[in-house]
C-alpha cells in the first residue's frame, strides 16, 4: 500500500513557480511550488525530498482564490459572472547548503560585438553609398 501512496504523491505537485517574488524568496532558501488543492504539507515535503535530494525544514501552504471574470452568451443574452479555479502554493524551506537546480539559469556566453564596433562596421557602408553618388 505504501507504493500506491508514493505514486499518488507524484501526481500532486504541478510545477515550480518562476516569478520575481519566488526569486527573492530563494535568497531565504525558500522555493515555491504550485500543487493540487488536496495535497498536504507532509506529502509536499516527501515529494521535494525524494525528487531533488534535499532536506526540507519547513512547508507553508496557501490557497489563492480564483479571480472573478465576466462573460456573455451573445448580443442580447444577460452577461454572467464566473470564477477562475483556485490555486494552491507550497513554500518549501530547505536546510542550509541545499538548493534546487530547477531554478538556476545556465550561464550565457556573450558573443555580441560591442556597440562601438557595430557602429564602426556600419559607417563605411554609408560612406561607400555617398561616394558612389558623387562619382555619377
Amino acid at each position: 500500500m505504501a507504493a500506491n501512496k508514493d505514486t499518488n504523491i507524484n501526481l500532486h505537485i504541478l510545477e515550480p513557480r518562476a516569478t520575481e517574488k519566488t526569486y527573492l524568496e530563494q535568497t531565504k532558501r525558500t522555493y515555491v511550488f504550485e500543487v493540487k488543492r488536496d495535497t498536504s504539507k507532509q506529502e509536499v515535503a516527501k515529494l521535494v525530498e525524494k525528487e531533488f535530494n534535499v532536506t526540507v525544514t519547513d512547508v507553508r501552504t496557501l490557497i489563492r482564490n480564483g479571480k472573478k471574470t465576466k462573460y456573455s452568451k451573445g448580443k442580447h443574452a444577460y452577461p454572467g459572472i464566473t470564477y477562475r479555479k483556485d490555486r494552491k502554493f507550497a513554500y518549501v524551506t530547505l536546510k542550509d547548503g541545499d538548493s534546487i537546480r530547477v531554478f538556476e539559469e545556465p550561464a550565457k556566453e556573450e558573443t555580441k560585438t560591442s556597440a562601438k564596433e557595430a557602429k564602426a562596421e556600419k559607417k563605411p557602408a554609408k560612406a561607400d553609398k555617398n561616394a558612389g553618388k558623387e562619382n555619377k
